[in-house]
C-alpha cells in the first residue's frame, strides 16, 4: 500500500495540480492537509470519479484535513481528543483496510504557532500535549498506526537549509523540538529518517525570495509509525519534483510504501 501525506494549500486553488498528481502518482491513500474548505463544499466528484473513498474534516478558509483511499475506510474520527472547545479542523483518523492488513491512519495539520512566544504558540504546545496523549493510546493498542501530516516542526538542524534563520521561529524553537522528541521517544519510528540520512532533504519551500530555485527548504512533513507499522514499512521518500509543477503547493508529498 502506497500512502502519501500532502499539504495541498487549498484544494480548490490546487484542484488541477492535485488531480494531475493523483493521475500520475496513483497513491492508494492520500492524506491531505490545509484543504481550506468546509465539508459541504469540498469538490468530491474529481476524487470519487478516480475511485477514491473520501472523508473530510473541514473549516471555512483555513486548516482542514482529508483522507482519500482506494481501500475501504472504517471507524472515522474527527478532531484531536482532549479539548472539546477546539474548533480548528486539524485532525482526522480512520482505519484503512488493505489486502492483508488494517492500518490506523491519522492525518494531522499541527498548528504553526507564530508569532512565538504568544497565544498562538501556547496553542501549538497545548496541541502537541494532546497529540502525545493520543500517540500513547495508539501505542497501547499495539496495532499498525501512522500519524502523518504537516507537523510544522523542523526536528534537527539538518532539516533546514539555513537553520540559523529559524532560531526564533515556532517551527524550530527548543520547546517545539522537545515536544516532538517526547512523542517520537514514546516508541515511534520517524519513517523518512529511518530510511534516509544527511542534509538537503526538504518538504517545504516558501513562495517568496526564490526559495525553490535556491533549494532553501525545510522538512516539516513527517510520518510517525508505531512499532507494528514500522515492521511493515518497505520504503519512504520525498517527491520533491512536484514543487516545480504548475501552480504548486509550497509543500510536496512524502510517501511511505507499507506491506498492507
Amino acid at each position: 500500500m502506497k500512502i502519501a501525506t500532502f499539504n495541498i494549500n487549498g484544494v480548490k486553488a490546487r484542484i488541477e495540480a492535485l488531480t494531475t498528481w493523483l493521475d500520475e502518482a496513483n497513491p492508494d491513500v492520500a492524506l491531505l492537509q490545509e484543504i481550506k474548505s468546509i465539508d459541504e463544499n469540498f469538490p468530491r466528484e474529481p476524487f470519487e470519479d478516480r475511485g477514491y473513498n473520501l472523508e473530510t474534516h473541514g473549516q471555512k478558509g483555513f486548516n482542514g484535513v482529508a483522507i482519500l483511499s482506494k481501500f475501504p475506510l472504517e471507524d472515522v474520527s474527527r478532531g484531536l481528543p482532549g479539548d472539546d472547545s477546539d474548533e480548528q479542523a486539524r485532525w482526522i483518523e480512520a482505519t484503512v483496510v488493505g489486502d492483508e492488513k488494517a492500518i490506523r491512519l491519522c492525518c494531522l495539520y499541527l498548528p504553526n504557532g507564530n508569532p512565538a512566544p504568544g497565544p498562538k504558540y501556547d496553542y501549538k504546545l497545548d496541541w502537541m500535549k494532546r497529540l502525545q496523549t493520543r500517540a500513547e493510546a495508539l501505542l497501547a493498542a499495539e496495532e499498525p498506526a501512522i500519524m502523518a501530516g504537516d507537523y510544522n516542526v523542523i526536528p534537527q538542524a539538518e532539516d533546514a537549509k539555513r537553520p540559523e534563520a529559524w532560531t526564533e521561529d515556532a517551527l524550530y524553537r527548543p520547546e517545539t523540538r522537545a515536544a516532538f522528541r517526547r512523542i517520537l521517544n514514546l516508541g515511534f519510528t520517524e519513517a523518512f529518517r529511518a530510511r534516509t540520512q544527511g542534509l538537503g532533504h526538504y518538504s517545504f519551500w516558501d513562495y517568496q525570495a526564490g526559495a525553490w530555485d535556491r533549494n532553501d527548504g525545510i522538512r516539516i512533513d513527517h510520518l510517525l509509525l508505531t512499532p507494528q507499522a514500522a515492521d511493515l514499512m518497505q520504503d519512504c521518500w520525498i517527491e520533491s519534483a512536484v514543487r516545480g509543477g504548475t501552480k504548486p503547493s509550497d509543500h510536496v508529498p512524502v510517501w511511505i510504501d507499507i506491506a498492507a
